[in-house]
């Protein structure tokens, strides 16, 4: 055998080792994200999961280092399909998985069950669209979000009811969820503050297809407002039969609501004008064209609008790494209380937590629909 062919391998050995050692230096840092894939509000799950998708595969291109050590990202996406067993369910599949921390859920119901479960392992949990107040008033550490509550929610469209729609009677629908009671009742609280009447309040589910039963009884007390506590999958069935009874009165919801695929469930159930919605978050103009580029990038990967919170989902992401960054590490324990007090600048604003996990001077935008498209009315900081 030659000194050239005993080489060869040499050689091998050699690039082999090097290749060993680098892989030895990357350090894999999972993230964890919870949205409903299945089921009805499937569409909002998966818009949820592509924000994640682009920011882990945004962090992976830059070539992130942790204390010194070259990360290599990982998104383990689960689906809840908006049920809280399979919330915590799915839950305990990521701790036990032993992910550096979570973002999600989206519904307000799995979020707050799910994140004891995440508190007790110790794991940074940021939700990037659960609303009720509840899940930030559980004393947990770990627990944030990048959103307004249903508080600021809620209490806004009651007021924006009465001092822009002139409602003197309101009507009350919530869907028996954790979110879609929580905004309900912060809706009602704003109207009453500003002198409206609710004249009746009912309740429905989040899988019902049939309201003829509740909006018979509504339409007869004559309402000015309809507000719906729940979701576009609910809202938009709701609109048609709504139409077909003749009820004109303007109908409200929250950020549940509030989505690009609402005109599509609810046909022509959507009058010009008639529907006011509101998305717990929102920009302001100086982010705005930063926001808009993300929206277009957005687009231009999966072929499809951002239907409401893969933005925030986005921002939840890098605010999350920007603290193991800062931390040094990514042990839950030791970047949870940078993340506590972290400043990031996001697509969707400034993002600061308060004592308890809430954003910081949160943002609302309104919304109403005309044309077939959602249209901008607002933004309430």
């Amino acid at each position: 055998m030659s000194f050239k062919t005993k080489m060869i391998p040499l050689a091998g050995a050699i690039a082999f080792a090097f290749a060993g050692a680098a892989a030895a230096q990357e350090m894999v840092v999972k993230i964890g994200h919870v949205g409903p894939i299945s089921g009805a509000i499937a569409h909002l799950g998966k818009d949820n999961e592509n924000g994640a998708k682009m920011a882990i595969e945004e962090l992976n291109a830059k070539g992130v280092s942790i204390g010194g050590k070259k990360v290599k990202f990982e998104l383990l996406a689960e689906d809840d399909g908006a049920d809280p067993k399979q919330g915590t369910t799915v839950a305990q599949k990521l701790v036990d998985a032993k992910v550096n921390g979570v973002i999600g859920h989206l519904n307000s119901g799995t979020t707050i069950p799910a994140s004891k479960i995440y508190n007790d392992a110790g794991i940074p949990q940021i939700s990037p669209s659960a609303t009720n107040p509840k899940y930030t008033q559980q004393g947990f550490k770990g627990a944030f979000r990048v959103v307004a509550n249903d508080g600021q929610l809620g209490g806004t469209l009651g007021r924006f009811a009465v001092q822009i729609n002139k409602a003197k009677k309101v009507a009350v629908i919530d869907d028996k969820t954790a979110y879609g009671e929580g905004v309900a009742a912060e809706f009602i609280k704003g109207a009453k503050g500003k002198g409206a009447e609710v004249v009746v309040q009912e309740h429905t589910t989040d899988k019902s297809t049939d309201f003829s039963a509740i909006l018979t009884t509504i339409k007869a007390k004559n309402p000015d407002v309809i507000f719906f506590g729940g979701m576009d999958a609910v809202a938009g069935p709701m609109l048609r039969q709504m139409k077909a009874l003749g009820i004109t009165a303007k109908f409200m919801g929250g950020d549940g609501i509030c989505t690009a695929d609402l005109v599509k469930l609810a046909g022509d159930g959507i009058g010009e004008n008639q529907v006011v919605c509101a998305e717990a978050g929102g920009v302001l103009e100086a982010q705005k064209k930063v926001n808009e580029d993300w929206k277009a990038a957005y687009k231009k990967k999966f072929g499809v609008e951002v239907q409401i919170y893969a933005p925030y989902v986005y921002d939840a992401v890098m605010t999350m790494v920007d603290a193991m960054v800062q931390a040094k590490s990514a042990e839950p324990a030791k970047y949870l209380p940078v993340l506590a007090k972290i400043k990031h600048k996001g697509v969707t604003g400034d993002i600061e937590f308060d004592a308890k996990g809430d954003i910081k001077d949160g943002t609302l935008t309104l919304y109403t629909y005309k044309g077939g498209k959602r249209e901008l009315l607002q933004v309430v900081k």
